[in-house]
């Protein structure tokens, strides 16, 4: 059973986390309480903060954000990542808000891309190896859950050696959505992390395919790549319950280029299988080639982006009722 809610990702420029501090953020952007009263619409049960909302409260503040949250029946889940640096802020607001799970991104990297990183991806990797390290005996003691990200950079196999090297402090946060940027099928990639899954990020795509790859576009969660049906039952197999959040893609399309030979510089080897599988999966509701993919922001119409994304999200939230995944 998944204790569904909402993460800030799929909402940023409604939340005013689009374009900060640029002429192009959104001036009204709502921020937490925005997000909290959009929760409570949707009847969320789990939470996912944005930590820099947290650290900017005072402990009056945090406390009386932690009871109204206790009082909605909202489980928080502290965001943060290493792409932002040392991880003690997230593990300082995970102890003011009792926080058991704080979902760690790993890298920066995006659409699979580690050649665009060259050398400096095997030195990430290094990071990250090391920053578990330091962070997984903490989390340990405090009685807290590291979820590390598949961010579009890491796959299933690297995800569950990474786990397995730190120990049972660090778990899984499984972004359904982003297992084709790393050129793996939605259910084989299932399959592998189940076990190691603590958290999960619902999220999906339409795919439209290019000369080099293939482009992946924001969709409300069920209308895209992703055979949900399948991936849920294959997690319930393992946990009888999990927390989970809706996460609308990024408003910035996300072009894969693994049809590319550079693209495959830094992965170990695949089987052609392995690929195939790939490339079927993201037929599934795809996009004609002539589409145009470009979400408002890309096209800069900025002023219709608030509607798009509160109307995808709650299309979104929709179409996981009638999976029966959300009351």
């Amino acid at each position: 059973m998944l204790q569904v809610g909402l993460n800030p990702y799929g909402l940023t420029y409604y939340l005013g986390l689009q374009g900060h501090g640029t002429p192009r953020a959104n001036p009204e952007g709502r921020g937490l309480e925005g997000f909290i009263e959009l929760a409570e619409e949707v009847g969320a049960k789990t939470l996912e903060i944005f930590e820099p909302w947290i650290a900017r409260l005072d402990d009056g503040e945090v406390a009386a954000l932690k009871a109204r949250l206790a009082s909605l029946g909202m489980t928080p889940v502290i965001s943060s990542g290493l792409n932002h640096g040392p991880l003690d802020s997230a593990f300082r607001s995970a102890e003011r808000l009792d926080a058991k799970l704080i979902r760690v991104c790993l890298t920066s990297v995006l659409c699979g891309d580690r050649n665009a990183w060259g050398e400096k991806w095997h030195e990430l990797v290094r990071g990250v190896h090391a920053a578990l390290a330091l962070y997984a005996p903490r989390a340990e003691a405090e009685g807290r859950t590291l979820v590390i990200e598949n961010h579009q950079d890491f796959t299933s196999d690297e995800l569950v050696a990474l786990c397995e090297e730190a120990g049972p402090a660090v778990g899984i946060c499984y972004d359904t959505g982003n297992t084709l940027p790393v050129g793996e099928a939605p259910l084989d990639f299932t399959r592998r992390v189940a076990p190691w899954v603590r958290h999960v990020h619902l999220k999906d795509y339409n795919v439209q395919f290019t000369d080099e790859g293939f482009r992946l576009v924001r969709c409300a969660i069920g209308d895209g790549v992703v055979p949900f049906a399948e991936v849920l039952a294959i997690l319930a197999e393992h946990h009888p319950t999990l927390t989970a959040v809706l996460e609308p893609g990024a408003l910035d399309v996300r072009h894969v280029r693994l049809l590319t030979p550079d693209w495959w510089n830094g992965y170990a080897q695949r089987s052609a299988r392995s690929l195939a599988a790939c490339l079927l999966a993201a037929r599934r509701n795809r996009l004609p080639d002539d589409a145009d993919y470009r979400t408002p922001w890309e096209r800069g119409e900025d002023g219709a982006l608030v509607a798009y994304e509160l109307d995808m999200i709650r299309r979104s939230v929709a179409n996981m009722r009638s999976l029966g995944v959300m009351p």
